[in-house]
């Protein structure tokens, strides 16, 4: 390995990442190399303050309010307790749902009710006609659409 420097090594690889066979390398070159000497001494400076100064930021975060770590578990802390529990389900969705009741019910009652109300009234309507008597044009000067769509429907109703 003395024809080659291992500047590659260390400008590739991260100096946490070295395998102990890449530092057994780095350290037998260096011993003969003062240029990969001074670089392997520089890579190790770079780490040791990049770890230092990662260290200083988060401990500055937490010094900045002293309230932060608190807040923080406790926000954590209340997270997990909840989980997925009915009450917190029904506070997001609660408003959806209950629109979703009213027009189902009023829906339902449009169907059912409005319908049999009608049913009641039409065989006063549609008595003196038929089915027959609508396609032929017997005895009808003008019918409505109304009155033809009961006679229709009536008759067929009382077919079942």
């Amino acid at each position: 390995m003395k024809d080659t420097h291992i500047t590659h090594i260390l400008d590739n690889t991260p100096l946490a990442s070295l395998s102990e066979s890449d530092l057994a390398s780095i350290r037998a070159h260096t011993a003969n190399c003062a240029d990969c000497a001074q670089a392997f001494e520089a890579a190790q400076l770079s780490s040791l303050l990049m770890k230092q100064r990662a260290a200083d930021a988060a401990e500055s975060a937490l010094n900045a309010n002293p309230f932060f770590q608190t807040r923080v578990l406790a926000a954590w802390r209340e997270q997990r307790e909840s989980g997925w529990s009915f009450g917190r389900l029904w506070k997001v969705t609660g408003a959806l749902v209950s629109s979703m009741v009213v027009t189902t019910a009023a829906l339902a009652a449009l169907t059912f009710i409005v319908p049999a109300e009608e049913a009641t009234m039409a065989p006063t309507a549609v008595a003196s006609t038929s089915a027959e008597s609508v396609m032929f044009d017997e005895g009808q000067d003008e019918m409505t659409n109304d009155q033809a769509l009961n006679a229709i429907y009536y008759d067929e109703e009382e077919a079942r």
